[in-house]
């Protein structure tokens, strides 16, 4: 027997106008924009609320937009969806694809913003089944980590109530049609770092006469590359990538810096900081052993928290969400090494949910599965992820996507 909050999810849902989120997903993903810039996806957002009926008002914490809908006495319930794309250039062909050089939906944004927008019309229109208020944001800025920090210092919670509880999903990679919960940490924690190592640039005919950069900034990354494989414990999750090395200017100069750009995922603060000693030592033993004349500059700079849903309210969410979509829809992976900015929006630790929703095309997948021989991972590996030129979530989760946030809101309503 399905619980209320199922069977109204599922009767709010019957007659999703599909279609037009189809094409609304599509235009989104042709018009994408980055972090801190979302003006259209904003407007276009902001309109559709209004439309519903929800009290709207943009331009918090830069690009961001918040839809109220009052509903009589009950808790209030937040809807999250981010709208930035990012610095990727698209290679997936669609006949949609991004008409802006070398910015793309990569990540799924343009998704979440279709997803958000049928769930906000969904439940303004079956507003008979719950009482409360109902906040929907889309929040700019979630790939630099920027934007739910913005909205809040910006009186996110003094123009609008504080929200009893908060709920989230993400596009993922896997096959199309599950729903990806765990009940406390999901995602991991993220830092950047940023090295300049210090050398004596010259020609490159007399290297004797400097102190070569690029030679000692070679052997940083190739060391770095020990820190998790001999520093950090097995039973620890842990990423060090070196995303950029940058030196020089032409064949014959040696430069007299190089600047190498980190990136860490961690999932305790101890780990973190066993991480960042590790480097400042290993930066500092290599600059030394090349004679660099001064100190290398290490500076650790932005950084996404951990994400830990409150364990009640996945529970409860994951339950809804496995009512309406059945048996075996519903799975735990356990903690991914990905991160969000997401919980900066939970203020002062308000409770959350937040899980995957898998996207890839079903051809896709199976094509995957036959090169990988039936090694999951394999294929897992093989499908475009977030962040790919090759990323196109499948159409066929326009609705899903939809029945989740309402499943999940009305559920939250109900407590």
């Amino acid at each position: 027997m399905t619980s209320p909050a199922a069977r109204n999810a599922l009767d709010l849902t019957a007659d999703l106008p599909v279609p037009a989120l189809e094409d609304l997903y599509r235009d989104l993903h042709r018009h994408p924009e980055l972090s801190g810039r979302e003006h259209r996806t904003a407007a276009r957002l902001a309109e559709r609320l209004t439309e519903a009926g929800y009290e709207t008002v943009d331009g918090i914490g830069g690009t961001g937009v918040v839809g109220m809908l009052r509903n009589g006495d009950g808790p209030t319930v937040l809807l999250r969806g981010d709208m930035d794309a990012l610095p990727v250039a698209e290679e997936t062909g669609l006949p949609y694809a991004s008409g802006t050089p070398g910015v793309m939906h990569a990540c799924g944004h343009d998704l979440h913003v279709t997803w958000l927008t049928g769930a906000a019309d969904a439940l303004a229109a079956g507003r008979d089944t719950w009482n409360g208020t109902l906040l929907v944001v889309g929040q700019p800025a979630e790939e630099t980590g920027e934007g739910a920090a913005a909205m809040v210092n910006d009186g996110l919670y003094k123009r609008f109530p504080r929200p009893d509880v908060l709920l989230a999903q993400h596009a993922a990679p896997g096959p199309a049609g599950l729903y990806a919960h765990s009940p406390g940490l999901i995602m991991s924690a993220s830092t950047d770092v940023d090295i300049v190592v210090h050398g004596v640039g010259g020609h490159g005919s007399r290297p004797e006469a400097t102190v070569d950069p690029v030679v000692t900034a070679a052997y940083i990354v190739t060391r770095l590359q020990t820190v998790v494989s001999r520093e950090i414990a097995a039973r620890e999750s842990a990423v060090l990538t070196v995303g950029r090395i940058e030196a020089g200017t032409r064949h014959n100069i040696i430069p007299s810096e190089a600047h190498i750009a980190l990136n860490l995922r961690t999932q305790s603060a101890e780990v973190r900081e066993r991480m960042l000693a590790a480097i400042r030592r290993i930066v500092a033993g290599e600059c030394a052993a090349a004679g660099c004349r001064r100190e290398p500059t290490v500076t650790v700079g932005g950084s996404f928290p951990v994400t830990v849903n409150d364990a009640d309210t996945d529970r409860r969410v994951a339950a809804v969400h496995g009512e309406v979509f059945g048996a075996g829809t519903v799975l735990d992976f356990g903690p991914v090494m990905g991160s969000e900015d997401f919980p900066l929006l939970a203020d002062g630790g308000l409770p959350y949910a937040y899980w995957f929703v898998t996207s890839t095309p079903a051809e896709v997948w199976d094509a995957a599965g036959s090169a990988a021989g039936g090694d999951l991972m394999e294929q897992l590996a093989a499908v475009p992820s977030n962040h790919s030129p090759h990323f196109a979530p499948d159409l066929a989760t326009v609705g899903p996507g939809v029945r989740t946030l309402v499943s999940g809101a009305l559920e939250m309503f109900a407590r």
